[in-house]
């Protein structure tokens, strides 16, 4: 694309909390995520407020060319209106805090839900193998040792 000094380009790559900083993470431990892709770092975006936001699928970095990540193209303009964020790095860090937020929020939900178990209409999930408690509760019981004859 050609230059445009009203646009700041970000990728998934800079909030990867599996990669260091010289590797070519952008923000803080806090703000970084598992496995980034380019659909959470576009929700971040939204859920942060930003409205001017255009996304680029299968796009590579051009330090890491094997992956096709992608990359979001934010306004500078747009991004100082709407969340305040004068520069890339505050940009970077208000999104990675979001993002992280997301995941920890999805991570407990997910967390609570297999405490709760399989809800009433859930066939599916309750019809899933019973623990040997529960297979021997109600027949025959096992016999240790062989058979009579």
């Amino acid at each position: 694309m050609d230059h445009n000094p009203d646009r700041i380009c970000v990728w998934p790559g800079y909030f990867d909390a599996k990669v260091s900083r010289r590797k070519g993470r952008r923000v803080p431990k806090d703000a970084s995520v598992l496995k980034p892709d380019l659909e959470g770092l576009f929700t971040a975006a939204r859920q942060v407020g930003l409205k001017k936001i255009k996304r680029e699928d299968h796009t590579s970095h051009p330090r890491r060319p094997h992956g096709k990540e992608g990359r979001l193209w934010v306004s500078s303009k747009g991004a100082k209106e709407s969340i305040g964020a004068g520069t890339k790095e505050e940009l970077l860090q208000l999104i990675g805090g979001q993002w992280r937020q997301m995941q920890r929020d999805r991570r407990d939900e997910a967390e609570k839900q297999a405490t709760r178990g399989p809800q009433a209409g859930d066939k599916r999930a309750r019809a899933q193998r019973k623990t040997p408690k529960q297979q021997r509760s109600g027949g025959f019981k096992k016999r240790s040792g062989f058979k009579k004859r």
